[in-house]
């Protein structure tokens, strides 16, 4: 990839048919794109694409030198190139699992970062108390319960970030011991055990499809336990009919709390190695620049994080779609790679219940900044995984247990996909954007990186990272390295932006996968 502070377009591979704005760029604009001299037929907005060269209807328009569409019409050089005169079309994919494996990149060590360890052994970079709602009708009693721990009650606790009340729409209507309820147990108990939890209550109604004791006999969720009490004197969860109503829990539940936060208050940080570091990938509200910008500066981090011994998570199923065989060459193995290949397939038949097209996705705003078809936004969103071979790909909130680069199946809804990271292991969030997404995920901190300079100005008190200093001249490697920097310092305990504003209690949203019954 080449940026040149002279020439408003990116050319991004030599088998590109289109170039890509870095700026606004008016009709009329002669210049030099790939050794291509043209006139723009059409203004040009950034992060949008034009013709290099004439691409006839019918053939492929090329973008990262793979297909991301069909000309609809013929498009002179110099036009501008988006949904008026692309289509989808089919695709034909080289799977060829396996069979273009990087080598892992040379080990890094040493190096630390400030974090919690657990008396299990596992690393923290946050340190939350929280109330875990098992259902919808026990959310507000979760959350008048946390609202009764002001500030200045939590400045007591100079080691604690917070109380979380895990609150969301889903725990009844659904199949007793079906996949929803499984996987709704995945996200429940991932959280409870999440490392970056001290300590929890687990608030339930009483009647629930998804009660509390059904959670806690199956994932074997223990408690934080007081000196000198017995197991069952500090009580793991509180069922609003049985207690006696939602002031009696509120109150119980407050009990509990007062009783947990000196004992999750006892951990300080010390130096773990950034091989413990679990970082999850995200990007939402993207635009045409963020497979130019962010998203391959977070796969350089990515890299760099691999390299010191540490795990990347990449997710979104919908968002790998026309994409996916650049992951599938790279697997570790052949079995690795059919399993990717099986999750895509099964979203394939899932919308197809539903008469819905995957791509439906990119949204009205994604298409606004310059993305004009899922295969497009796909390509673009895996640069966020780097290079290294693809180790792993779990189910939604499986615990993730492999070292280096693995896949998570999740939707493309971001919050429904962070859940998922977070519940199997994340203790680091990546999120990078184009329109602005100002995303925040308790108990996980959440880097916001921007695609481009403008929005970074337009909401600086939003975005920690400024990728689109590589549309002005800087490299994809040194914003990377920016990135992973950050990374470090972020979970040694330096704030976010989204967390100095206390942005993350509402986008806890565990994905339902099956009917409301």
């Amino acid at each position: 990839m080449s940026a040149v502070t002279t020439n408003p377009f990116i050319s991004l591979h030599a088998d590109d048919n289109i170039a890509v704005a870095a700026r606004q760029v008016p009709t009329g604009t002669t210049l030099e794109i790939a050794g291509h001299g043209l006139t723009t037929n059409d203004a040009i907005d950034l992060g949008h694409k034009v013709a290099v060269t004439a691409i006839a209807k019918g053939q492929p328009v090329k973008k990262f030198g793979q297909t991301i569409g069909f000309a609809s019409r013929d498009i002179p050089a110099g036009t501008w190139v988006h949904t008026h005169n692309v289509v989808i079309g089919e695709l034909e994919l080289d799977y060829a699992c396996a069979s273009d494996i990087p080598p892992d990149p040379a080990p890094i060590t040493g190096r630390t970062f400030m974090g919690y360890r657990r008396p299990d052994g596992r690393a923290a970079t946050r340190n939350y108390v929280g109330i875990i709602s098992t259902v919808n009708c026990s959310a507000s009693t979760s959350k008048y319960a946390a609202a009764q721990f002001d500030q200045a009650l939590l400045e007591q606790y100079e080691n604690i970030d917070g109380i979380i009340p895990l609150v969301h729409k889903a725990g009844c209507a659904m199949q007793y011991g079906g996949d929803d309820h499984y996987q709704l147990n995945r996200v429940l108990s991932g959280f409870a055990k999440h490392p970056n939890i001290g300590a929890y209550v687990i608030v339930g109604l009483g009647c629930e499809t998804g009660p509390g004791s059904f959670l806690a006999e199956k994932t074997g969720l223990v408690q934080l336990q007081i000196p000198g009490q017995k197991p069952e004197e500090l009580p793991l969860i509180l069922n609003i009919q049985d207690v006696g109503g939602v002031r009696k829990t509120v109150e119980r539940t407050v009990e509990v709390l007062k009783e947990l936060l000196p004992e999750a208050n006892k951990v300080r940080r010390e130096p773990i190695p950034v091989s413990e570091l679990i970082l999850g990938c995200e990007c939402g509200g993207s635009d045409g620049n963020s497979g130019v910008t962010a998203n391959p500066a977070l796969g350089i981090a990515s890299d760099l994080l691999i390299a010191h011994g540490g795990t990347s998570i990449l997710a979104e199923t919908p968002e790998i779609c026309g994409g996916e065989h650049t992951l599938t060459r790279r697997a570790a193995t052949k079995e690795v790679g059919e399993k990717l290949i099986e999750r895509v397939r099964w979203w394939e038949e899932y919308t197809a219940k539903f008469g819905v097209e995957i791509n439906n996705n990119p949204s009205p705003g994604n298409k606004k900044g310059g993305l004009t078809t899922i295969y497009e936004k796909s390509l673009g969103a895996i640069a966020k995984g780097g290079r290294t071979a693809l180790k792993a790909v779990y189910q939604y909130a499986e615990p993730v247990t492999e070292k280096g680069f693995v896949f998570m199946d999740s939707p493309g809804y971001d919050p429904a996909s962070v859940t998922g990271m977070v519940a199997g292991g994340a203790n680091v969030v990546v999120f990078t954007t184009g329109r602005g997404s100002c995303f925040g995920c308790k108990p996980v901190p959440s880097i916001k990186v921007a695609t481009n300079t403008p929005m970074y100005e337009r909401m600086v008190d939003d975005m920690d990272i400024n990728a689109g200093k590589v549309l002005d001249g800087s490299t994809v490697e040194d914003v990377g390295a920016e990135i992973f920097e950050m990374i470090v310092a972020t979970a040694s305990g330096e704030k976010t932006k989204s967390e100095a504003q206390g942005i993350g209690d509402e986008e806890f949203c565990p994905w339902s996968i099956g009917p409301v019954l």
